[in-house]
């Protein structure tokens, strides 16, 4: 069961002192905390974990300080979708609106890799309107003898040029929770220029240590990438091992599963479960066309593989889209046979906004429908 209190109960209050006494001596239940920052004001929940069936629902929300109180439909507690929960479906960070009825591009380097390249990239995206972006400095390979990525040598000038063109927000794959302390030592050094997505890889999904680590800290928000070779269930659940550390701010990436079922493509593309995630959980869901397709292919009509994977999954709601650039694929020191092309960049944003604007007609169109079916109802 979750609790959501009044705005304008205090923690450390008399009151809410006074509430939490009485939570603790519910018997076989345990409370836990989490203040939720919204765009206008802080938000607290209470989850009552344990023999919670036994507590009557109108009682809980009838306690002094409590403005509502949701049972808990699913496994997913904090990040689920419960009945008659009206908890908000979106977050606001550095300015840029993350939510369930949002789309962000963060079109980038899948690695950094010179600052140069840096450098041009982040021109050309502030050229196309674009504040957000992706920069690896962290990459886990699966060859031993493969380029691992910069690390926090690159940070430094990544996180000085991604203030210096205007970027907003910057994904950027953690494998250990050392990197997160080095991503912030480096941005408070540069002055805290631009803020930073911290992404988990498909390989870290089910590292549940590194998921509480991230989950704890409340500085950075989480894009989450789906195992690539477990079930939705226990990928959703290792996003819940982030919010149940404290950390709700959580988008979760679709990027295709392992499997010759997908040749000649490099993962089989998922991105039909965009509505599933959707309606399981209030997550926004990203969707990676790079790394599912992992090629240039094009059709006979000369659209590539990465694009109709791309549309395919906004034009099924997706909230956010990764996805690699780079100005010089053949020197790209990771999956450069992958990327687009800087002068490909106009097309794809406008093909984008093509499929989104398909997307939102389909949903006028169904809440019409939804609308004339209840005045038959009515009548």
């Amino acid at each position: 069961m979750i609790l959501i209190l009044d705005s304008n109960l205090e923690p450390g209050s008399t009151p809410y002192a006074e509430l939490m006494e009485h939570l603790a001596n519910l018997p076989n239940i345990q409370a836990r905390v989490h203040h939720v920052q919204g765009a206008q004001q802080m938000v607290t929940e209470v989850y009552l974990i344990g023999d919670t069936a036994l507590l009557d629902l109108d009682d809980m929300a009838s306690l002094p300080g409590v403005e509502r109180a949701v049972r808990v439909s699913r496994e997913y507690r904090v990040l689920g979708r419960h009945k008659n929960d009206r908890r908000p479906t979106s977050w606001e960070y550095r300015g840029v609106r993350f939510g369930q009825d949002t789309l962000q591009v963060f079109a980038g380097l899948c690695a950094v890799d010179t600052p140069e390249h840096v450098e041009r990239m982040l021109a050309v995206l502030r050229d196309h309107g674009q504040v957000c972006t992706r920069m690896g400095a962290y990459k886990p390979r699966t060859n031993p003898y493969s380029f691992q990525g910069h690390g926090k040598s690159c940070l430094p000038y990544v996180f000085e040029l991604a203030g210096k063109y205007g970027m907003q927000v910057v994904a950027m794959e953690v494998t250990h929770e050392d990197h997160v302390v080095e991503i912030h030592e480096a941005l408070q050094e540069a002055g805290d220029p631009v803020g930073v997505m911290l992404q988990i890889g498909t390989r870290n999904i089910q590292n549940f240590e590194l998921l509480k680590q991230v989950g704890r800290q409340s500085d950075y928000p989480v894009l989450l990438k789906r195992g690539f070779g477990i079930t939705l269930e226990e990928s959703l659940n290792a996003a819940e091992y982030l919010a149940s550390e404290g950390n709700q701010r959580v988008i979760f990436c679709l990027r295709g599963m392992k499997s010759n079922l997908g040749d000649p493509h490099r993962n089989f593309v998922d991105f039909t479960h965009v509505p599933v995630v959707k309606r399981f959980t209030r997550m926004p869901i990203c969707v990676d066309p790079s790394h599912s397709v992992g090629t240039r292919d094009a059709d006979p009509d000369g659209i590539l593989d990465v694009m109709h994977a791309t549309v395919q999954g906004v034009i099924a709601g997706a909230n956010m889209v990764l996805v690699d650039f780079h100005p010089e694929p053949s020197k790209a020191l990771v999956d450069g046979p992958q990327a687009l092309h800087f002068d490909e960049l106009p097309l794809f944003l406008e093909d984008v906004q093509i499929a989104r604007d398909a997307y939102l007609k389909r949903l006028d169109l169904q809440q019409r429908f939804a609308a004339s079916q209840r005045g038959e109802s009515a009548a």
